[in-house]
């Protein structure tokens, strides 16, 4: 491999903060993420001294208000933050962006007594969120989930499996949507659930194709009795929270995705400029001159598609076709990127030697998650036509 270190990518930033911010992560990732990634994943090792340290520096709660605990940072920066930490180690920049998609309930619809109750901790006091939204009968339809919460006094109890859930069993807290009434989306309601609940366990988690160091599983849960001042909103509001952060949590996927892709150029643009065939770096050689600018394009193309939903949500205005546009262009352009970079690489590209391999297989999960690609283009679609007639 080579010595040669990635040029940074030239950042608009608002700030001379956001740019001193920047440079820290980028410090933070070169240092403690990147240098063990590949040992970690192929090991399955997920890297919580990582997050406690992301948590130490201020960046576990970025886009939250400074009262709580918060940065204050604009999505324009907090995507960004994302993306460089998602080039470096994708388990840590997904990782972060979960996390802040467990906040983001509280954040936006708790009270000021549950806000202040629980904020400080959950964005700058070393604890690290979930979600819990799918299950394994519902993943696209989430609005047919059964997780049942029942009142009881002045408690509720939580009975039902959840799936795919990142950070399943390790995560201090847990977001989760459950049925409190009728079928559909007008009977569900959040609630905020401590790790450590009685009646909370996580099975096996799910063995991936990529992404090994991030765990990924079921939650059960069993009669776990919260009480009513973690419910989160009002009764029957939960669905609309939970579309509410994932139009968020869309963006975050996005930047990810660019950082992936992002990571795979700057490893293949090495490669090309460091490998000689026939008396040349194979860079000199046309066909993989044009992938590499194809690739380039792809990038710089995704990056200023997520930054422009992101800006459109600093300024309160509408974002969720956009954030849509975002997460489909910019995970379909972290597939095409990344498989590319393995054929720049040819035969070493396809070994454990080099990390465009893992880096391909931890793109392909970024057109699955939070809403699938083909679930992307039906948000966009209702956007542009309106809703299906049929």
């Amino acid at each position: 491999m080579t010595d040669r270190a990635p040029q940074p990518v030239d950042r608009q930033l608002p700030t001379e903060e956001s740019r001193d911010l920047l440079a820290l992560v980028r410090e933070i990732a070169q240092r403690e993420i990147r240098p063990r990634a590949a040992e970690e994943e192929d090991a399955g090792r997920f890297p919580r001294e990582v997050f406690t340290l992301l948590s130490e520096a201020g960046l576990l709660g970025l886009p939250y208000a400074g009262e709580f605990g918060g940065g204050e940072q604009p999505y324009e920066v907090y995507l960004q933050v994302l993306e460089e930490l998602a080039a470096a180690r994708l388990t840590v920049g997904l990782g972060v962006s979960v996390h802040s998609l467990a906040c983001h309930g509280l954040a936006g619809y708790g009270t000021k007594e549950q806000q202040g109750a629980h904020l400080p901790a959950m964005l700058g006091g070393g604890l690290l969120g979930a979600y819990c939204l799918s299950e394994p009968a519902a993943g696209s339809d989430a609005a047919s989930l059964t997780t049942k919460a029942v009142r009881d006094g002045g408690d509720w109890v939580i009975t039902g499996t959840k799936a795919w859930i990142t950070h399943g069993g390790v995560a201090d807290f847990y977001t989760v949507l459950a049925r409190t009434g009728a079928e559909g989306p007008k009977g569900i309601t959040a609630f905020l659930v401590p790790g450590d609940a009685q009646g909370l366990t996580a099975a096996v988690p799910e063995k991936k194709m990529g992404m090994k160091g991030s765990p990924t599983a079921q939650l059960h849960f069993d009669g776990v009795r919260v009480p009513d001042s973690r419910r989160i909103g009002e009764e029957g509001q939960g669905f609309t929270i939970a579309l509410a952060a994932l139009d968020a949590g869309r963006l975050g996927i996005a930047a990810c995705a660019v950082g992936v892709a992002q990571a795979a150029l700057d490893e293949a643009l090495t490669y090309a400029l460091d490998r000689r065939q026939f008396g040349h770096p194979i860079a000199d050689f046309q066909g993989l001159r044009f992938m590499l600018a194809d690739m380039a394009t792809k990038i710089e193309a995704g990056r200023a598609l997520y930054l422009a939903a992101a800006r459109l949500r600093d300024a309160g205005k509408p974002f969720s076709r956009q954030a849509a546009m975002a997460k489909l262009f910019c995970t379909d352009a972290a597939m095409a990127v990344t498989t590319d970079a393995v054929q720049v690489l040819g035969g070493y590209g396809y070994t454990a030697d080099f990390p465009v391999e893992r880096l391909m297989r931890e793109a392909k999960v970024l057109q699955i998650v939070e809403g699938t690609n083909q679930i992307q283009r039906m948000v966009i679609a209702r956007h542009l036509a309106g809703p299906e007639t049929r």
